[in-house]
């Protein structure tokens, strides 16, 4: 076992990038490939998907086309900066290295802190579903089992969480393409059994956009933030054979996975089962389709496919929240313990990410109605505020390697600097977005105080730091 405190070359406290040497390169191009494809599709998609249905009718699609165009920018710019610089730390490297130590910390923990929560989460969700599969089996003995299992894998070689990913990408993608395959088929009268809906879903039941613009708002926000997940490809690239051309070929293939995956099962959705029926939000839209063309033990089939997303996500969220904690300590914003490497892998930070996550847990069941629903306040628009963190970091270090280092740009943001602009006044508008609607005014102004609190213990670190050099 080999052992090393010394920070990750990729990482270092100037926040300048390098190879990182320090952590293993066990994961292959397959690997890089399907977490990025598998990363795309969560259980936000199969499950929370339904309530922006409920709220926006057949607009639905039109929701998911604009947060999507939103994604891909962020996805790009955040793979023109991956490219250039691969390191563990992602965009908090990137943000560290455009604004200062500040910009890291803030963005960096921030991320670290929503993965944890998210953990937990989808451990209770994927207990859940357990518990109804094993009826008297205690939930949160499925979840203690989850979290012992993950966090043995990320705490081995990080070969066995590429290869968790890879098969668990493997089976989401092909339930989604299979989900397709059928929908397209009934929609189009082909499949036995079924007659081509056309557009009576599409038009009836109070049209196109039955809720008005305010139904297309509820549902524009709550796409926004099913698409969260797409940044660990870019955290994995660094402990990839060729982090260069993975975080490429990844990105360059992210609009396509999009368009197909979200907008594509929306606009298949809305058209095989009416919008206002109550089984889109009980069972899930997924169940939904499949139960309204008679696809036998639906519910069973999406049930496996939605434990597999939640597993899934389990997973990669230890993963990431592990790398995001160690890059941060290799940059000196964390406690020195939690950057120690084991054979090429971060331990103590994989150990205390899933104990922070499984504390979660626990909190649900002693304070669901306090602390738990704080805790999830707070996590809100976190994802927001690390994109608006990469746009603004973009627009400052594409000129910056313009200048210095343009062989470097493999990855080239499109329309730069008109599209960065425009994704920052995209988000600015979900912010605004937020504030307006009652359900989601309470998130923004928590994440907004965390935020804030970890932009000023950033600042005093920096201008501490800052002393002690001069």
């Amino acid at each position: 076992m080999s052992r090393t405190t010394a920070p990750a070359p990729a990482d270092r406290k100037d926040g300048a990038t390098a190879p990182a040497e320090g952590l293993a390169h066990g994961l292959k191009q397959r690997h890089l490939s399907m977490i990025a494809l598998g990363g795309v599709i969560g259980a936000g998609l199969f499950v929370g998907s339904g309530a922006g249905i409920a709220a926006a009718g057949p607009s639905i699609v039109i929701a998911y086309a604009v947060s999507g165009v939103l994604v891909m920018l962020v996805m790009r710019m955040l793979g023109e900066m991956s490219a250039a610089n691969p390191a563990s730390g992602s965009f908090s490297v990137h943000a560290e290295r455009a604004f200062g130590s500040w910009a890291g910390f803030t963005s960096g923990w921030a991320f670290w802190f929503l993965l944890c929560v998210a953990v937990g989460l989808e451990g209770i969700g994927a207990a859940k579903i357990m518990t109804g599969w094993f009826p008297g089996s205690p939930e949160w003995a499925w979840v203690a089992l989850f979290m012992v299992v993950f966090c043995a894998t990320n705490l081995a070689a990080v070969k066995n969480f590429g290869e968790f990913e890879f098969w668990f990408a493997a089976l989401k993608v092909g339930a989604i393409v299979l989900f397709l395959g059928i929908g397209v088929l009934a929609i189009l009268g082909l499949l036995p059994g079924t007659d081509a809906p056309g557009t009576a879903n599409l038009d009836g039941a109070g049209g196109f956009f039955p809720h008005g613009s305010e139904g297309l708002i509820v549902g524009l926000l709550a796409s926004v933030f099913a698409y969260g997940g797409l940044e660990t490809v870019t955290i994995a690239a660094a402990e990839s054979e060729h982090p260069v051309q993975g975080v490429a070929k990844a990105v360059r293939t992210a609009m396509w996975r999009i368009a197909l995956f979200y907008i594509g099962s929306m606009a298949v959705i809305v058209t095989l089962v009416p919008w206002d029926d109550k089984a889109v939000v009980e069972k899930g839209p997924y169940v939904a389709a499949l139960d309204h063309l008679g696809i036998p033990a639906a519910g069973q089939i999406m049930n496996v496919v939605v434990l597999v997303a939640l597993l899934s996500a389990m997973n990669a969220n230890i993963y990431g929240a592990s790398r995001m904690a160690g890059s941060l300590v290799a940059r000196g914003q964390g406690p020195q313990g939690l950057g120690k490497l084991y054979g090429g892998v971060p331990r103590p930070a994989v150990l205390v990410s899933s104990v922070f996550g499984f504390g979660c847990v626990l909190l649900s069941y002693w304070s669901p109605d306090k602390a738990f629903i704080w805790l999830l306040n707070t996590i809100g628009a976190i994802i927001l505020v690390v994109w608006f963190f990469i746009a603004a970091a973009q627009l400052k270090l594409r000129r910056r390697t313009e200048r210095e280092a343009p062989e470097k740009l493999v990855v080239r943001m499109w329309g730069f600097p008109v599209l960065t602009w425009v994704a920052l006044a995209g988000m600015a508008a979900v912010f605004v977005l937020m504030a307006r609607e009652e359900g989601t005014r309470i998130q923004l102004y928590s994440t907004g105080g965390l935020t804030l609190l970890l932009a000023v213990i950033g600042f005093v670190r920096q201008k501490s730091a800052a002393g002690r050099a001069s």
